[in-house]
């Protein structure tokens, strides 16, 4: 666990995401209201999806961010149901307010947080997720959260998200993060937008029940609608997972499919349950930006494949996705060809922008990876990460690009299909790695309109081999 905010300062010259543009996404309307969405213009490089409200005028919106980095005040307890249920307070970093840095959740197009439970029941393998509220410090819920229930004996894990560059974990009280079993990276260097609790407990523990037979883990399933890519590096019609090369990006495995309810009127937040919806008039949904919620809400109902999903603990059990599922699934149902976090993901690089392979190890234990070794490394080393990206996601893309521009944009300024989005993601994704250095060339051929937007891709799905 870290709370250090110097590496945070030391992050930001190579790992700068503040640049952001706001746009409205006109299919993508939420509780009636239109919802923003914003895309990286920098930094990370490959888009990342953003979700917010537009700021109308409304007196309880932030000026303009001044920090990419925040503090997420962790409460006492976190892994019990109290403290699961106590909001969680997005506040300014280095005891800086919210109103002074941005760092409020009426702002989340910039600076927004978002915190994930899944909840492991260790007597009979059942799952379920639970989202804590994340709420602008000194403020109050605009619904009070529901206490959840929790199994005897239940192993939590959490996972933050962020729409800034660094997200640092404070707790509430001295021992809140050593109970919560919290970590932000190694020391003296935070992986970023991404930290967690527990995640090693509850992979371990759900392993151990799904070769007892006591978890079992459904198929991701096959898709009627995908078509098989060609040669022996596509992995026919079975439904991706977030270890598929078809799917990733250069960050693999970060941030949250949580939402949350915001209150226009007064900046407050809730937790978005059907019965918080019905009591706050005019709610606008906040959706973090992770590569899960790309493949939960936007791939899968594309390639005609359902995500894996656990009842809600929050929202009556209505059935929800999670990133923890997501992993699990992956784990399970692991394509040979598999893709692990990277050594060259800026979030496990070190302060000096190196390798490091201690936290990488970290990184992947939390998500229930394995380390780095020669196995791993056969398929996710810096240099054949790049391989298999390059290869696989380029094939699957050609293959199914006549599926995928019938598909909506998650970004219409990105991209005017989920072909487009996919492809410009996946040629800043090979700049960012430094796939070229390898010896590797962009597949991707982009064609933009006025506007910036990619509205014509090419693939060169010819199989490239990495050197040096």
């Amino acid at each position: 666990m870290l709370s250090g905010h110097g590496s945070a300062r030391r992050r930001r010259g190579r790992n700068n995401r503040a640049a952001r543009i706001a746009v409205p996404a006109a299919a993508v309307v939420a509780l009636g209201l239109t919802v923003g969405i914003v895309v990286s213009a920098s930094g990370h490089g490959a888009p990342k999806l953003r979700s917010t409200a537009a700021n109308s005028g409304n007196a309880a919106v932030s000026s303009t961010a001044v920090e990419d980095t925040c503090d997420i005040i962790v409460p006492a307890h976190p892994l019990t149901a109290k403290g699961l249920a106590t909001p969680y307070q997005l506040t300014g970093p280095d005891g800086g307010s919210p109103a002074a840095s941005g760092c409020q959740m009426i702002n989340a197009v910039n600076l927004g947080a978002y915190v994930q439970a899944t909840i492991l029941n260790p007597r009979t393998g059942a799952l379920y997720v639970y989202n804590p509220l994340v709420i602008t410090a000194g403020t109050t819920p605009a619904v009070a959260p529901v206490v959840p229930k929790l199994p005897r004996g239940a192993i939590v894990t959490i996972e933050f998200g962020f729409n800034g560059t660094n997200l640092i974990q404070v707790g509430a009280t001295p021992d809140a993060l050593s109970e919560g079993n919290c970590v932000n990276g190694t020391p003296g260097s935070i992986f970023g937008q991404v930290s967690f609790c527990n995640g090693i407990n509850f992979f371990n523990a759900a392993f151990r029940l799904e070769r007892a037979g006591r978890l079992v883990v459904p198929s991701p399933g096959y898709s009627s609608n995908m078509v098989p890519s060609s040669g022996a590096l596509g992995t026919g019609r079975e439904c991706p997972t977030t270890r598929n090369f078809e799917l990733v990006d250069q960050d693999p495995s970060d941030n949250v499919t949580a939402r949350y309810l915001l209150d226009p009127a007064t900046g407050q937040t809730a937790q978005d349950t059907a019965a918080n919806e019905a009591r706050i008039p005019g709610a606008i949904s906040l959706v973090n930006g992770s590569d899960n919620f790309l493949l939960d809400d936007h791939l899968d109902p594309a390639l005609g494949c359902t995500p894996f999903e656990a009842p809600d603990l929050a929202n009556n059990g209505t059935p929800t996705t999670s990133q923890a599922l997501d992993e699990l699934q992956a784990a399970s149902h692991q394509p040979a060809i598999a893709a692990l976090v990277p050594e060259n993901d800026e979030m496990v690089l070190d302060n000096g922008g190196q390798y490091d392979q201690a936290k990488t190890d970290l990184y992947r234990a939390e998500i229930g990876e394995a380390p780095v070794d020669s196995q791993t490394n056969a398929t996710s080393s810096p240099q054949m990460y790049c391989q298999n990206i390059v290869n696989i996601q380029a094939a699957f893309l050609a293959a199914n690009e006549r599926l995928l521009a019938a598909a909506p944009s998650p970004i219409p300024t990105a991209g005017d299909s989920l072909y487009t989005f996919m492809a410009q993601r996946l040629s800043a994704s090979f700049q960012v790695l430094g796939c070229r250095n390898f010896g590797l060339h962009n597949p991707v051929t982009m064609v933009f309109n006025g506007a910036g937007v990619t509205i014509q891709a090419t693939m060169n799905s010819d199989p490239q081999v990495s050197g040096f």
